[in-house]
């Protein structure tokens, strides 16, 4: 029974993340007996907080089986309108986010219409819609930074919960959650991951693909909106390069954590885990003083990694099938 039970843990998507997550944790803390310091516990788990956003933002949108580049640019601008609301307009804090919010979703909504109208890939569509959010950022910016950031929200950025617990992960957290449910348990979930797996199928059993698109592009709209809020608050300056290196770590997390490229496979836990194993190479590199810039050369080898495992488990499974 025991056996039986490993056997199907195993094949979760979650598990392959959790065991290196763990394997990693144990190698970094033999090699560094400071690595699970406060400080560093406390500096990992902020960096998590952004970095799983930005993560969520881009796997509901390889879930529908499309890419959205867009999602730094997407971000940079909410966090751009939010420091700005706060400092040129003077609107109350939670005006000015909820504002932000709607721009990113509003933002969103646009990539999913033009794909629909234009039938042009999603590729192309939010290649274009990453150069216009970032020109209307540089534009209202001048390329400079909005410095007048209220002491309420530069408070939130460096607050803690439960003594270590930044409050930037609290609203990663509800997200999270949110996340899960909504591709579990509601309706639309399930139309979302059914788009992804077959989109003519998914037609043919009377599920609006048009809706589902736009529906899913709103929603990485407002999660990477957040990460940008949210980052205001953590680096308590409105910085006109926020989202420039989002990219790469937006497609690293989720498929370190097994999401199927071509869509209807997604894991919010497994892509939780994809972000704690980058943000722990991260610091590993910091605290074992090498370049930083290698972080990019591990992403990438990560993802050709995690890549080669999905399409390796793919053929298993249709070998098995046959």
């Amino acid at each position: 029974m025991t056996t039986i039970n490993f056997s199907r843990l195993a094949k979760a998507d979650w598990f392959g993340p959790l065991l290196a997550t763990l394997i990693a944790i144990i190698a970094i803390r033999w090699y560094s007996p400071n690595f699970l310091s406060s400080f560093n516990i406390q500096t990992l788990l902020l960096a998590i907080a952004i970095n799983a956003l930005i993560g969520f933002s881009q796997m509901i949108i390889i879930a529908i089986g499309q890419m959205n580049l867009s999602v730094g640019a997407i971000g940079g601008l909410s966090a751009i309108a939010f420091a700005g609301m706060l400092q040129i307009w003077g609107l109350p804090v939670p005006v000015a986010a909820v504002l932000a919010l709607a721009i990113g979703t509003l933002c969103g909504i646009v990539n999913g219409v033009l794909i629909n109208i234009t039938g042009i890939s999603a590729f192309v569509i939010t290649l274009a819609t990453l150069s216009i959010y970032k020109g209307i950022n540089l534009g209202i910016t001048e390329a400079q930074p909005f410095y007048d950031i209220p002491e309420s929200v530069k408070e939130f950025g460096s607050a803690l919960a439960f003594g270590s617990v930044p409050m930037l992960a609290l609203p990663m957290v509800i997200i999270a959650v949110a996340l899960w449910y909504l591709l579990s348990r509601l309706p639309i979930g399930r139309f979302i991951l059914a788009v992804g797996g077959n989109e003519h199928a998914a037609s043919l059993s009377g599920i609006s693909v048009r809706t589902v698109v736009i529906v899913a592009h709103a929603i990485s709209g407002f999660i990477a909106a957040c990460a940008g809020t949210l980052l205001v608050a953590r680096l308590q300056i409105g910085q006109p390069s926020i989202g420039d290196d989002w990219l790469i770590l937006s497609f690293a997390a989720p498929v370190i954590g097994g999401a199927v490229l071509s869509g209807g496979h997604v894991s919010v836990v497994a892509t939780f885990l994809g972000v704690v194993i980058v943000a722990l190479i991260t610091q590993a590199l910091v605290l074992f003083s090498i370049d930083p810039f290698l972080v990019q050369v591990v992403l990438g080898t990560l993802i050709l990694a995690a890549v080669g495992i999905n399409r390796l488990r793919g053929t298993r499974r249709a070998v098995r099938r046959a």
